[in-house]
């Protein structure tokens, strides 16, 4: 069967080649791709027109670039389709919209930790500590946790703002979790804290990317934080396409072979993006890979930008996190051999604190003067948001053994963990079960990226429709069934190939109503386009 759609799968191809859509708009902006961007005809036409001071015409030709598929048309429809229910219940064959396209677990039911929880509203309302009461609602150790991040805290106000780069004793915090992690030093003046990772990565591209003639190495598929930030710094995003076949791999012979066509075209390439535990792809990096990744950017001269939000979503046991800096100082590499920058998040892992918008960047490699530039730049938005870099500092010391919430903390981090995996499998299983769908195993991470082999017949409307085949499937899937996922080409795929990206994160008990549904959508579909 898998032969019969390969062979519909090359005459797709031909097709988009025939057609110029052989790439996804969200690559539209990278010169390396010679792939015109569709926003200019639009703009022009809309600036001639406009009689307001502002048009499509005469704003930052760089927003007009930027997309964000996770956000995108998709979860707009989704959010219409939502009023209506709510205005009229029963005008649409299912009575709630699932969310599938973004890694938002507490929006899905989710819990928080009690321990983090308890820790905040403690330092958010300092009053309440000294109170009798708050014995008996509140562990010892979140009591006595508290007392001690509010005496770093300027004024012991959450209100306040911190220094920049973040709280000092949080840093310390932080660095010393580092350290107990990987079993190397860390130091408190690597760290800077953000609101969630997605700022730190925007800094880092407005540090490295001066013009067109900047490109970042960056994964496809991808997350398109990197290629939405690369568009709006003015940089032109290099890909290096993982190996489905060998389940997302990531080869050096492909980064090479990507780095030296940039090369011939008048890129200099600044540096390599590694998301690990891969998004959308959920592969977790064996270590010898990790070594020949960071051989290689020591060999080319490349920051490594390492993307590694979802350290904690490891769901097979054959697999272990190791973060870039361990491997690198593994090898003998300190801070004068490779530049290295490391993501952390409170948005993923157990945590999926998202609203709380915490991280941090641990920045090693730089020399004295650029680290002035990073902090001149992170001063700007004067300081990230004091929950959020509170629970940076929760994430990275957890309560320990002997503590009052050890126990409660273990088990709520190892029940939504083993969850996590359970979910992940039960999906999988269900996507390849279905025709002409074929999904790798997730390894890690908190997502699906199933390949469907989509019948000519279906190629055809898509284009009719004036559609991409993956966006016309997942629109389809969500006017028929309320299951919102987001196309793969928001995240960039291989020409001729089309998938989209399932979050594993709805609880337990709505899982066999997403496989139910989407089973029979998936049928219903296939027949109808048969060829």
């Amino acid at each position: 069967m898998m032969r019969k759609y390969a062979r519909v799968s090359a005459t797709i191809a031909d097709l988009l080649r025939k057609r110029s859509l052989q790439f996804p708009r969200l690559l539209s902006s990278s010169p390396i791709l010679d792939h015109p961007s569709s926003s200019s005809s639009a703009s022009s036409s809309m600036s001639s027109s406009s009689t307001h001071p502002v048009s499509l015409g005469t704003i930052n030709e760089k927003v007009l670039k930027c997309e964000y598929a996770v956000r995108g048309e998709i979860v707009t429809l989704a959010q219409r389709l939502q009023e209506e229910l709510l205005a009229k219940p029963g005008s649409h064959p299912f009575d709630e919209i699932l969310y599938c396209n973004i890694g938002n677990p507490q929006s899905l039911g989710q819990q928080p930790i009690t321990f983090f929880r308890e820790v905040l509203a403690l330092c958010d309302h300092p009053a309440i500590l000294d109170r009798s009461e708050t014995q008996g609602l509140f562990s010892t150790d979140a009591i006595k946790r508290a007392w001690e991040i509010l005496d770093q805290i300027p004024g012991r106000a959450t209100g306040a703002y911190s220094h920049s780069q973040g709280i000092k004793g949080l840093r310390d915090t932080i660095a010393a979790g580092i350290e107990a992690r990987d079993g190397y030093p860390a130091d408190p003046n690597d760290i800077f804290l953000t609101d969630g990772a997605s700022p730190a990565v925007h800094i880092m591209m407005q540090l490295l990317l001066r013009s067109e003639g900047d490109g970042i190495l960056c994964p496809i598929p991808q997350y398109p934080l990197y290629s939405a930030s690369i568009a709006l710094n003015g940089g032109t995003l290099v890909p290096y396409y993982l190996d489905e076949s060998a389940g997302w791999g990531l080869e050096i012979s492909e980064l090479k072979k990507q780095l030296e066509a940039a090369k011939s075209k008048g890129i200099n390439v600044r540096a390599l993006v590694v998301i690990n535990p891969g998004n959308p792809t959920g592969q977790v990096l064996a270590e010898d890979n990790q070594r020949q990744i960071v051989e290689f950017c020591k060999q080319e001269g490349l920051v490594l930008l390492a993307d590694e939000v979802y350290q904690e979503n490891i769901y097979v046991p054959d697999k272990k996190f190791h973060s870039f800096k361990k491997i690198s100082r593994s090898m003998g590499y300190g801070n004068e051999d490779i530049t290295l920058i490391s993501f952390q998040s409170v948005s993923k892992g157990y945590y999926g604190e998202c609203g709380k918008r915490g991280g941090y960047m641990e920045v090693t490699g730089f020399s004295p003067e650029i680290r002035e530039q990073i902090y001149k730049v992170a001063s700007v938005n004067l300081c990230s948001n004091i929950s959020g870099q509170i629970l940076a500092s929760l994430v990275m010391s957890p309560p320990k053994v002997g503590d009052e919430s050890f126990e409660s903390y273990s088990a709520e981090k190892d029940g939504i963990l083993s969850s996590l995996a359970r979910r992940a499998k039960v999906l999988e299983d269900a996507l390849n079960n279905l025709e002409g769908v074929e999904c790798n195993k997730t390894e890690g991470a908190m997502y699906l990226f199933p390949r469907i082999y989509l019948p000519v017949k279906a190629v055809k409307a898509a284009e009719a429709a004036n559609t991409s085949p993956d966006t016309f499937y997942c629109r389809r899937l969500l006017n028929a069934t309320g299951i919102v996922v987001v196309p793969g080409s928001g995240f960039g795929q291989v020409p001729g190939t089309w998938h989209f990206r399932c979050t594993i994160l709805p609880q337990e008990d709505k899982v066999p109503d997403i496989v139910s549904r989407l089973t029979e959508f998936h049928k219903q579909f296939m027949e109808e386009f048969r060829d």
